[in-house]
This record gives C-alpha cells, structure tokens and sequence, in this order.
C-alpha cells in the first residue's frame, strides 16, 4: 500500500506550466498598455549602417550556433525582415 505522505502532483502539464504561462500572458499585456511600443522599436534600429551589420553579424554567429533546422522538432521560421537572398548567376 503506498504512503500519503508522498509529494504532492506538479502542477507542470505537458511541457508547460499553466501559471507562469498566465502570468507572462499578464505581464506582456501589462507591458504593451503602459508603453509605446511603436516608439521602443524606433529607439532599437541600428544608429548606422556599421552598427546594423555589427548586429547582422552577431545574429549569424548565434545562428550557427544553435540547434541544425533541419532536425526533428526544430521549425525555423522565416524572418519576415530579411531579404531573399539572390541567386547564385553562375
């Protein structure tokens, strides 16, 4: 016969937890009522050409270091942002 005094169910289902997902949900609301958000994304653009490649290239680099996308389980999606890259004339 099992003990009752075992630990109490994780409130973790699936792969989430429902209460940190509410509360992020909140927060995020919370957030973009009290804030300008079209004026936060002006003040984050690049100041100039040399930083927004500084920046391209470290968003590369963190690429390449993450998971391959073309294994199970992993979607990367398009970034909306980003030119298509032009064909080889070759």
């Amino acid at each position: 016969m099992k003990s009752r005094d075992t630990k109490p169910a994780s409130k973790v289902q699936g792969e989430g937890d429902y209460d940190a997902a509410r509360r992020h949900r909140q927060d995020v609301e919370r957030f973009v009522e009290e804030n300008d958000t079209e004026e936060l994304a002006r003040e984050a653009q690049p100041d100039s050409r040399a930083e927004a490649d500084e920046l391209e290239k470290a968003e590369a680099e963190g690429r390449s270091r993450s998971a391959d996308p073309g294994s199970a389980g992993s979607a990367a999606a398009p970034d909306p942002g980003k030119k298509p890259e032009k064909p080889d004339p070759r």
